[in-house]
């Protein structure tokens, strides 16, 4: 399949329409995708024609399942064995942030039609856009910590951002929550049934942009005329105060424990979830999430290159990634295989410099 029918670019009216078009890997984004958007983000913000851009997944599974760390994980297992040079795990990770940045710099509405799934990496080209439609069908998670990642693309800066400690649960337990509680936590603007979006999308070109209005008033104007809201109650409202106090602490040991003194189902359940995740997943992340919620956007891009070059080079990412996608067996063997035995000196050493290697912005 070639790079234009993976992604699709339209011009429709003032509106620019970027159609990920993978539907049989859900939409995955691979480095190819990621520069072409990358490079027609550039173009549109300086085109005059172009007032807004809309971003939508082919068919009704999917927005967008994430990066395609199938091809990455293997790049990464075939540097540690000495048969490859790393350019992919690289150039992958390094590429994605810069479209992450581009997406929260983009000075114009950048409207996110969010229907199936997103996660991880569709997270990234969609979170920190101005406009953030989900529906019925959407199924959001950060999955990073049970394949041996970290929530990345800008995690560090959304997370922390989310209520509470909801976005810290949220990164630690690679919950999916549907489209009610991404409007509780933020990452949704407005719900929208699913049915409705062709109709929004029209509406969108149809716009007849008036200069004396700010764009962005008349794209949530726009939007609003479809909204409604969500079905269904909020699973992370009903427990939202269980998860502001066993997510608090700075240590994945303190939260465990604060889990065990709960001892209500919930945390029962939520304390089973994780200690099925990566022990070094857990920790980054928790770093991550701390360290991010006083950092801007661009410092914690830059963070996030340094750990995601640093989880490459471990046991855990490609063993996450066997287990899940590869051999599919769902049963990882994670080294170090508890928290206990994840030194913190250890943690450390993913948030270290990569000097000339940084990514900076």
């Amino acid at each position: 399949m070639t790079q234009e029918q993976e992604i699709i670019f339209e011009v429709r009216g003032g509106l620019g329409v970027i159609t990920l078009n993978r539907p049989q890997a859900l939409n995955a984004l691979n480095l190819s995708m990621i520069r072409a958007m990358d490079a027609k983000l550039v173009e549109w913000a300086k085109d005059k024609n172009i007032h807004a851009v809309a971003v939508t997944g082919a068919g009704d599974r999917a927005f967008c399942s994430g990066g395609d760390v199938k091809a990455v994980a293997i790049d990464a297992k075939a540097v540690q064995e000495g048969k490859s040079d790393g350019k992919l795990t690289r150039d992958f990770f390094r590429e994605e942030y810069i479209l992450n940045h581009r997406v929260y710099t983009f000075p114009k509405p950048y409207i996110s039609l969010i229907n199936g799934i997103v996660m991880g990496g569709g997270k990234g080209i969609s979170a920190h856009g101005s406009h953030r439609v989900v529906t019925e069908n959407t199924l959001f998670a950060m999955p990073e910590t049970n394949i041996g990642f970290f929530p990345d693309v800008g995690g560090g800066y959304f997370l922390p951002r989310c209520p509470g400690q909801t976005g810290t649960y949220l990164a630690m337990t690679s919950k999916r929550v549907k489209a009610i509680d991404t409007i509780y936590v933020g990452f949704g603007t407005h719900y929208v049934p699913a049915a409705e979006l062709p109709k929004l999308l029209e509406a969108l070109a149809s716009l007849q942009w008036d200069t004396r209005k700010k764009p962005h008033d008349q794209v949530s104007k726009a939007i609003e005329e479809f909204a409604a809201e969500p079905p269904g109650e909020s699973e992370i409202a009903e427990h939202r105060a269980r998860i502001d106090t066993c997510f608090a602490p700075d240590r994945v040991e303190d939260i465990f424990e604060a889990l065990r003194n709960d001892g209500s189902p919930w945390a029962e359940e939520t304390l089973k979830i994780l200690y099925s995740m990566s022990p070094t997943s857990l920790k980054i992340a928790l770093r991550q999430i701390r360290l991010g919620a006083k950092m801007p956007f661009a410092q914690v891009m830059t963070m996030e290159y340094r750990i995601s070059q640093g989880c490459v080079k471990g046991h855990d990412f490609y063993e996450g990634i066997r287990a899940a996608l590869i051999d599919k067996d769902r049963q990882p063997k994670w080294k170090p295989a508890k928290i206990s035995e994840v030194p913190d000196q250890e943690v450390e050493k993913y948030f270290s410099s990569l000097g000339d290697r940084d990514l900076v912005f």
